[in-house]
């Protein structure tokens, strides 16, 4: 498919959106080069220089080359592989040869998913594929029953899983705290990805989540919604009801050291124009701080 960009962007209400845009231009920023921030959790770092990557979920209508295209024109060059751009079916020469491919367009694979594992075979097969893809994380959402099945692989494979919250009417995860509560006490590579859209849509605050369930957060996917409730929708970063400057002063005081991904879900076929406005303003917020 090719990569058509348009300059109409959707709106999203946001009462403070003057004030934000404010602290943006004040910034500056126009690339990705941000200062890290200072590391004192125990987990391994992933991210050596910017922390910001995307979640090819963003990108669903384009094909793997169009999707990488879009990576780069934002800037980015680290993401989160979804199945719909290297199907979980895919052999093991396939695999190989799709992320050599992202490697020569120069974007790496950090993580792969999210990953749904709802039987034991297809925990087998999400670990085998991971593994192919030579990816140190896994996001997913494993049925709750099998979770000391995943753990044995999580050993065995030596690859850490981070289970992703889907907030309101999802019966196994709706938040951090109901993941955390189930792993706590299972292997330390049993891990989280905390969705902060979702996190907001169900009523808790991101920031204070990533306070609490810091030691076993590993991937953060990053996006706005309209309201804090089911309703909410996903929008544009800033023009949204998050508060990005709490939150992001909260990824400083943990000490957080994974990537923070964009997961931008609106206008399929024309992401573009939305995932350059968020990352712009996730870049001056950075900056500010």
């Amino acid at each position: 498919m090719k990569v058509a960009f348009k300059t109409g962007l959707s709106s999203c209400r946001n009462d403070h959106i003057m004030m934000n845009r404010r602290i943006f231009l004040k910034t500056g920023v126009t690339g990705l080069s941000v200062a890290p921030f200072t590391l004192q959790a125990k987990q391994k770092p992933l991210n050596p220089g910017s922390p910001l990557a995307i979640a090819s979920f963003s990108m669903r209508e384009f094909s793997l080359d169009d999707m990488l295209d879009i990576c780069l024109r934002c800037g980015i060059k680290q993401i989160a592989l979804k199945d719909l751009h290297l199907p979980l079916s895919s052999s093991k020469e396939v695999i190989e040869q799709s992320i050599k491919r992202c490697t020569e367009k120069g974007v790496a694979t950090y993580a792969v998913g999210v990953v749904y594992m709802k039987t034991t075979a297809a925990i087998d097969q999400a670990f085998e594929y991971a593994g192919t893809a030579g990816v140190e994380l896994m996001v997913a959402k494993p049925a709750k029953e099998l979770l000391r099945y995943v753990e044995e692989k999580v050993k065995r494979y030596n690859i850490r899983i981070a289970i992703h919250n889907h907030g309101p009417g999802d019966q196994s995860y709706p938040s951090v705290q109901s993941a955390y509560e189930l792993i706590v006490k299972m292997d330390r590579r049993m891990g989280l990805c905390m969705d902060i859209g979702h996190t907001k849509r169900i009523g808790r605050d991101p920031g204070q989540d990533l306070r609490e369930f810091s030691d076993r957060i590993f991937d953060i996917h990053l996006k706005d919604v309209t309201a804090a409730t089911a309703e909410g929708r996903n929008c544009i970063i800033g023009r949204g009801v998050i508060d990005f400057r709490s939150f992001l002063k909260a990824v400083r005081y943990t000490g957080y050291r994974g990537y923070l991904a964009l997961e931008y879900e609106e206008s399929p076929r024309d992401p573009l124009p939305g995932m350059m406005e968020s990352l712009g303003y996730i870049k001056g917020m950075l900056a500010a701080l």
